[in-house]
């Protein structure tokens, strides 16, 4: 009888800010969420994740549909999230944290400001790691100095071919990163004995779209990013404790802060302020919704979330970095791309 009370209760406390949520500027619009990444991987298990509980909290309770669109390892849809997709509040991207510092370092690839996307909301963080499989007679960072050692990866952009340039840059390390595969396929090389291992791929990512790999041990983790390490990774060394010198632990430190971003979703410059208030405001209340909490917790997905203004803030704080630090982040990555 309790208990029947208690969901009698909860239904009428629910049930009008639902109808309440039927009415607001997105009313009979649907909303598309395009991923900048291909079916199954951890970019693609987030958006879709929050693609199931969102429409509830944005007034007006559009039609969620999605839309995968991989190419240059996020590159291609964030570049046609800026300048080609409409500006009518009908586009949401679930874009790469990598490529946000990239127009800082010259990358001719890119064709979008960061600084006039509208930032949404962040899921989660991201600490990237390098990783090699388990039986790889690499298993640790000091093993993997002056050793070959290959990495699969999607594209020339992001951290999973960045990472292990950085490294290589900065450790003396001697990975070779092998470009060109598709999101599933650069795992799919790790179990196949193609590649050794990944880098610049991030744990939470592993735990969603691989959650076998960290279950029965299958990884060596050489290193990982971030000022702190993860929870679960306490004792995997932190780049940033191992780069020599002050000047490049600053540069590692603008290379990476867009890590805290780890699941950043965007509308492009130029939507309604009415409509991207309303998006935010509904992803902000998703964060907090027990169903999306409940549903990530089963999927091994972590939520650490970051409002939009959060987000926005963070870019405009990294983006008036000093042209000298700038300079030498852009050398280092330049310089380990030759190598």
């Amino acid at each position: 009888m309790f208990r029947y009370c208690s969901m009698a209760l909860a239904l009428m406390l629910t049930t009008p800010a639902l109808a309440q949520n039927s009415e607001g500027p997105y009313k009979g619009m649907q909303l598309r969420i395009v991923i900048s990444a291909g079916v199954g991987g951890g970019y693609d298990a987030y958006a879709r994740l929050l693609a199931r509980h969102i429409d509830k909290h944005i007034a007006g309770r559009p039609a969620i549909v999605l839309q995968n669109m991989p190419g240059a390892a996020g590159m291609l849809a964030t570049n046609w999230a800026y300048s080609v997709a409409p500006k009518d509040g009908t586009v949401l991207l679930a874009t790469y944290n990598a490529l946000i510092p990239e127009p800082l370092f010259g990358n001719s690839a890119v064709q979008f400001d960061p600084m006039k996307f509208e930032w949404i909301g962040s899921i989660g963080k991201q600490q990237n790691i390098c990783v090699t499989w388990h039986t790889n007679p690499i298993k640790t960072i000091d093993q993997a100095i002056g050793q070959n050692l290959t990495v699969s990866s999607t594209g020339a952009s992001g951290f999973s071919a960045t990472m292990g340039l950085v490294l290589n840059a900065l450790l003396q390390t001697k990975i070779k990163v092998v470009l060109g595969y598709a999101t599933n396929e650069a795992r799919l090389a790790v179990e196949r004995g193609e590649s050794d291992g990944i880098c610049g791929l991030s744990w939470s990512t592993l735990k969603a779209s691989n959650p076998d790999w960290i279950q029965n041990k299958r990884l060596n983790v050489l290193v990982q990013t971030g000022s702190k390490p993860h929870y679960e990774l306490q004792d995997t060394p932190l780049l940033v404790d191992l780069v020599k010198g002050e000047a490049d632990k600053k540069v590692v430190e603008l290379i990476s802060f867009s890590e805290d971003m780890g699941r950043p979703f965007v509308m492009p410059p130029g939507t309604p302020e009415n409509l991207v208030q309303a998006v935010r405001r509904g992803f902000d209340a998703t964060m907090e919704d027990h169903d999306f909490l409940e549903d990530a917790r089963k999927g091994m997905m972590e939520v650490d979330p970051l409002t939009g203004e959060e987000m926005k803030a963070s870019i405009e704080r990294n983006y008036k970095a000093s042209p000298t630090l700038i300079k030498r982040a852009a050398e280092l990555l330049a310089s380990s791309e030759k190598k």
